[in-house]
């Protein structure tokens, strides 16, 4: 970090995302392609840097979830295929053809414009037809995808390169429901054989589905929260886990030690009142930035190899950490929020355990006023 920048930022291992992506496609049946989403800044690691460091790993694709998102991919210099999972707005067709994306469809009125701005183009465009086999979101019912088929007949300037679905409990312990999802993804399929097609590209699974299913890798398989070291709350824990290492720290510094007497009261609210004389350290780093509010009184973070605990509520900027029972906590000390020091780790998941949410909701919500920082360590 620069000496004029806000001590607080996040350390991204570009070593470490390079290698998931390696270790996450040999488990991959052979010849399945992987998808690397990059979508939300790449869960908040950051995209651009992120897609530059897997496609000169010889990534397969992308995956984004907004064309906004793939067009920022394009204009960047990444040139393997970007896939939109999340389909695309009236009026953003001419920019799927411009920037040669493929995008996920699931209605007509998509494809009657997706092939007209193809046709202006001059232009054959791919999409992936979306079968809603469960999830309940997006895609075509499976019951109706037959008669879906036939009215995409007429289109003759996009071509259906793809099927995909998405699980909606590849996680969980029941497998039953998982597995008629991928019957209903076999219908589908069958379905449009019967009708002309044949989609290049089959792909079903996700991180937890890749994981948990391998009938499911079909001929892509998408990773999104593995690719970044997300596991625990991710994956099937009936598994043994994938070989993955997290690939985002967050810090931060200790800007202000005092020493106050038992019975102080701290922070809005007053919340929390110390219970002997204490060592308190304000650290520049508060929700704004994505360390949770819930976490106020709850969470820990690491100085000097030790836990601490935060006390009182996390504000927008600022948070206060009782460094007590920390020999030796000094001003300019490294704060570790998420990540390793010492003999101990703090996980995303560990976080998102003690407020109720998911590791991808946590790194995800790291704001873009925290700089990140990116290594090859």
């Amino acid at each position: 970090m620069m000496n004029s920048q806000r001590p607080t930022w996040a350390e991204i291992s570009l070593s470490a995302l390079r290698q998931n992506y390696r270790n996450i496609k040999r488990v991959l049946t052979p010849g399945t392609q992987l998808m690397a989403v990059v979508k939300a800044e790449a869960y908040g690691h950051g995209a651009i840097e992120c897609a530059r460091a897997l496609e000169a790993a010889d990534a397969d694709w992308f995956g984004v979830a907004l064309i906004e998102e793939g067009v920022a991919l394009r204009q960047a210099g990444i040139t393997r295929p970007i896939f939109c999972v999340g389909g695309f707005w009236q009026g953003q067709a001419e920019e799927v053809v411009r920037h040669d994306l493929t995008s996920a469809l699931f209605r007509l009125d998509q494809a009657e414009e997706l092939d007209a701005r193809a046709r202006e183009a001059g232009r054959t465009a791919n999409y992936h037809l979306k079968v809603d086999t469960g999830m309940g979101r997006l895609g075509v019912p499976v019951a109706e995808a037959a008669g879906f088929a036939r009215s995409l007949k007429r289109f003759n300037r996009i071509r259906l390169d793809g099927l995909m679905t998405h699980f909606a409990d590849a996680e969980g312990e029941t497998v039953e429901f998982t597995l008629r999802q991928i019957a209903g993804f076999d219908e589908t399929l069958a379905m449009l054989r019967d009708a002309g097609f044949d989609p290049t590209h089959r792909h079903l699974a996700a991180s937890a589905g890749l994981h948990a299913y391998p009938d499911s890798h079909g001929t892509l398989a998408r990773v999104g929260a593995s690719l970044y070291g997300l596991t625990r709350d991710v994956l099937a824990a009936r598994l043994p886990p994938l070989d993955v290492r997290p690939v985002m720290s967050l810090h931060s510094r200790i800007v202000l030690l005092k020493t106050l007497p038992a019975g102080e009261s701290l922070g809005y609210g007053r919340t929390f009142t110390t219970r002997r004389e204490s060592r308190i350290a304000t650290i520049p780093i508060g929700y704004a930035d994505g360390l949770r509010r819930a976490l106020s009184n709850r969470g820990r973070v690491l100085v000097r190899g030790r836990f601490a605990p935060i006390v009182g509520r996390v504000s927008m900027d600022m948070t206060i950490v009782d460094v007590t029972d920390v020999p030796g906590a000094a001003l300019g000390d490294d704060v570790v929020l998420i990540g390793a020091q010492g003999e101990h780790r703090i996980f995303a998941e560990d976080l998102a355990a003690e407020i109720g949410t998911s590791s991808y909701e946590i790194v995800s919500g790291v704001s873009s006023r925290v700089p990140r920082v990116y290594v090859n360590a």
